[in-house]
């Protein structure tokens, strides 16, 4: 039988603030001591008070304005209350009734909503080395250095089709988090961690579902929920997702009811494994946190709409379109889109060539291709390496202008890119005399090597006199390779056809 997959997506974003959400504590992503940041605050001692990091809420209000979501007006922080070790207070900090953001949508998916709340701790699994050297006990041990930190979590509908959709949205989420500066989100560190819910139903219950703008179609109810947790890699919940819709598919066709649970994914087995029942909201105890005010964002400075809407930046699918209109193509406009410091020095170089769609293109294949290539070439000698873009805007400017003007040829460009890229700090004009790579125009310097061609082909010379005209670009061809290309073919050819004469 075949089934309908639906998918939404649950994902959770540590945001870039100097400290934690409540607390004077520092948030340090890159802290690797354990329980080093921390206080009285984030470690839920008696008597303290948290405090809202403003900078915290406008992270999560440009994320929502870039998006085209509602923003609230009126917002409220609530108790999550569950048990877990890696909880100090019995609850989380979160948002529940009155979100930030409600609404919204990203690459077509449409959002529910995008709140704010507290990450937990981190839970450490391992085994106690006994004096004799033998493995003892299983142990667990909890580093609060990431409880306190601000969160955003960020809800789809249930409309995502398929793995390919979901790992659409979820790269293109990463990419306007970290044009926002709103989050690194780095998966590997876990300061974006990826959630999936999905269900099947069968195709033939899908009855008169022909067009979402037909009022007469039944939209389809959804089948029983699955939700993965804590995914940490794109592959991972590409692979995740795959293998649940799998998995649903073989227990409904023995017969078989979908369990609504939470499972995790076992990147060893490649499969996902139970973890609990799934709860419901109603588990969880809601209710508006006592400690914390409410908060009118119509009355906080630099909160508004308005506000937050003056500080974005071209947006990652803004940037795209800009490149597709200049004629560039997709994958290199991707390529722009998806690293924003070549995206950056790209639009450096082409700035002044604006108008001239022809150049512009040219730069663009020059960077995504060469460029690129020194670019990987120098990331795989020396693993540091990770951004540096080898070669100054100035200097890979007077290359492309050089080229353009015909002073040398595509082949010592690539050259000249090479010598650069490798440490050359000469200016790109003196560089080019010294190696004696500038085109000669067509002018008396040519003159041996075009006679010397003619000398060592008669019978090509024959066939152009007879009126081949390809014997023309066969001897073209044999000078330029004995120039190195130093040489304007056109000039060449014209000098060629003056001497046959």
């Amino acid at each position: 039988m075949q089934y309908f997959p639906t998918i939404g997506l649950e994902i959770h974003a540590e945001l870039k603030t100097r400290t934690k959400m409540f607390c004077n504590s520092k948030n340090d992503a890159d802290e690797t001591r354990p329980n080093v940041n921390v206080c009285p605050v984030c470690l839920a001692h008696p008597g303290t008070l948290p405090v809202i990091n403003r900078e915290a809420v406008r992270h999560v209000l440009r994320v929502g304005v870039a998006v085209k979501g509602r923003i609230a007006d009126y917002t409220e922080f609530d108790r999550k209350n569950y048990f877990y070790p890696d909880l100090p207070k019995g609850y989380q900090l979160s948002q529940y009734e009155y979100p930030l953001v409600s609404g919204g949508e990203l690459l077509g998916v449409t959002l529910t909503r995008i709140h704010l709340e507290e990450d937990t701790a981190s839970s450490m699994h391992g085994s106690t080395v006994l004096t004799t050297g033998e493995e003892g006990s299983a142990t667990t041990t909890i580093d609060y250095n990431r409880a306190g930190i601000p969160l955003m979590e960020l809800v789809t509908e249930p409309v995502i089709k398929s793995v390919e959709e979901a790992s659409l949205f979820a790269r293109e989420l990463q990419q306007l988090l970290r044009y926002l500066g709103t989050s690194n989100a780095n998966m590997e560190k876990g300061e974006m961690r990826v959630e999936a819910n999905i269900s099947l139903l069968p195709k033939s219950q899908i009855t008169n579902h022909k067009s979402q703008t037909n009022s007469n179609d039944q939209i389809p109810k959804l089948g029983i929920k699955v939700e993965i947790k804590n995914l940490n890699s794109f592959r991972a919940m590409e692979r995740a997702v795959a293998y649940e819709i799998k998995r649903q598919t073989e227990l409904l066709d023995r017969g078989e009811k979908v369990v609504q649970e939470t499972r995790g994914w076992d990147e060893s087995k490649q499969s996902t494994f139970p973890q609990r029942i799934k709860e419901g909201s109603a588990d969880y105890r809601y209710f508006p946190d006592p400690d914390l005010p409410s908060l009118k964002l119509s009355e906080v400075s630099g909160c508004t709409e308005d506000e937050i809407k003056n500080t974005l930046p071209e947006l990652p699918w803004e940037r795209r379109m800009r490149y597709l209109a200049l004629g560039l193509k997709s994958e290199d406009a991707e390529m722009f889109v998806r690293e924003p410091r070549i995206g950056d020095f790209m639009d450096e170089v082409s700035r002044s060539y604006k108008g001239d769609s022809k150049k512009t293109k040219l730069v663009a294949n020059y960077i995504a291709n060469d460029l690129m290539k020194l670019i990987r070439d120098s990331r795989e000698r020396d693993s540091e390496i990770q951004h540096d873009i080898p070669i100054s805007v100035q200097h890979f400017k007077k290359i492309m202008d050089m080229l353009f003007n015909t002073r040398i040829s595509s082949r010592s460009a690539k050259d000249m890119l090479i010598s650069f890229a490798g440490g050359e700090t000469a200016d790109p004009d003196e560089y080019a005399k010294k190696h004696k790579i500038l085109r000669d125009p067509g002018g008396d310097d040519v003159l041996p090597i075009v006679e010397k061609v003619l000398a060592d082909n008669p019978e090509v010379v024959a066939d152009y006199r007879g009126g081949k005209e390809a014997a023309l670009e066969y001897l073209v061809g044999q000078a330029m390779r004995a120039l190195r290309g130093a040489a304007d073919p056109i000039a060449l050819r014209s000098k060629f056809k003056e001497t046959i004469k």
